[in-house]
């Protein structure tokens, strides 16, 4: 998965290179306000997929004694970073050239210039949407595509889809915002456009972050995960009860698991040991991405009123 995400952070970060050099280019010849958003825009998402790739290879790192579980929520954190750097620069800084084009419209000169860039930015920018939304369908496997994202584990390749289609959408804006000051000869409708273009990129840099925040605070397997390890644990003839599934990921790939597990009284703690060691093994092997494995021998009770 991690190759994945390397390979569609690293079209994106080639698409929006190219894309906001020509953005850049043509808003200094035109003078368009949407068009000079658009380059903001593309801008940020470059310095996002860096930073991204900066986030993978921290997380890459091996565990060490200040972090026994590893770096894994590295990515984690440098998601959530992305989020506010679209939030506050992409989106702030489009606000506001379109509130200044809004109060002071300055006219559009050379608007062909806009129009091929903007076609071109398209081709770019859809190469690399392709790019995210096939790995995302890959890796979704059954889940529909909120439900892909909403359980989602790594959350790169997600960011980089979400990213990709506000950039698309706010091309659209740019196109019409710049098509409309030019035919009806009304310039606000440029400043207009890069404040729609502002709050595209604020809705979803706060989608984002609310994607992110649970992963980065400690969110849980999915269920489907903890339901298998039940079952594994169930069918174990020293077992009496499963009493507690405790599950965080530390990574996209690092599932932490702690269990509390009422043994049987008749056993001895030999048996114990060697049924701990099995059941690490066999919960591993079911599941690889599950690291590490923590078994509590508790006593049922009331303190587990309510079943994992």
């Amino acid at each position: 998965m991690a190759s994945g995400s390397r390979t569609v952070i690293f079209a994106a970060l080639i698409g929006n290179a190219l894309i906001s050099i020509t953005k850049f280019v043509a808003a200094s010849i035109t003078g368009s306000s949407a068009m000079l958003s658009e380059g903001i825009h593309s801008l940020v998402d470059t310095g996002n997929q860096v930073l991204l790739l900066y986030g993978l290879k921290r997380a890459a790192k091996p565990a060490d004694a200040d972090f026994p579980f590893g770096y894994g929520k590295e990515i984690y954190f440098w998601s959530f970073i992305v989020a506010i750097l679209i939030f506050a620069l992409g989106g702030g800084i489009s606000i506001y050239e379109g509130i200044q084009h809004v109060l002071h419209p300055e006219p559009i000169s050379n608007p062909m210039v806009n129009y091929i860039v903007l076609g071109l930015a398209l081709i770019f920018e859809g190469a690399a949407w392709y790019f995210a939304f096939r790995e995302f369908s890959r890796v979704k496997g059954r889940w529909s595509y909120l439900e892909a994202i909403q359980r989602a584990k790594d959350p790169t390749i997600f960011v980089v889809l979400f990213e990709d289609s506000a950039a698309m959408l706010g091309l659209m804006v740019a196109f019409i915002g710049v098509l409309l000051a030019q035919v009806t000869g009304i310039l606000i409708f440029d400043g207009i456009a890069s404040v729609i273009i502002g709050l595209i990129l604020i809705g979803t840099a706060v989608w984002l972050a609310y994607e992110t925040k649970g992963l980065l605070i400690g969110e849980s397997a999915n269920r489907s995960i903890i339901r298998g390890i039940r079952d594994t644990l169930q069918g174990k003839p020293n077992i009496d009860h499963v009493n507690e599934i405790l599950t965080m990921h530390m990574g996209p790939d690092f599932i932490l698991a702690n269990i509390s597990v009422d043994f049987a009284d008749a056993i001895s703690a030999r048996d114990v040991e060697t049924d701990i060691a099995a059941i690490d093994n066999s919960i591993k092997q079911k599941y690889p991405q599950i690291k590490r494995v923590f078994i509590e021998a508790e006593k049922r009770g009331n303190k587990y009123p309510h079943n994992s």
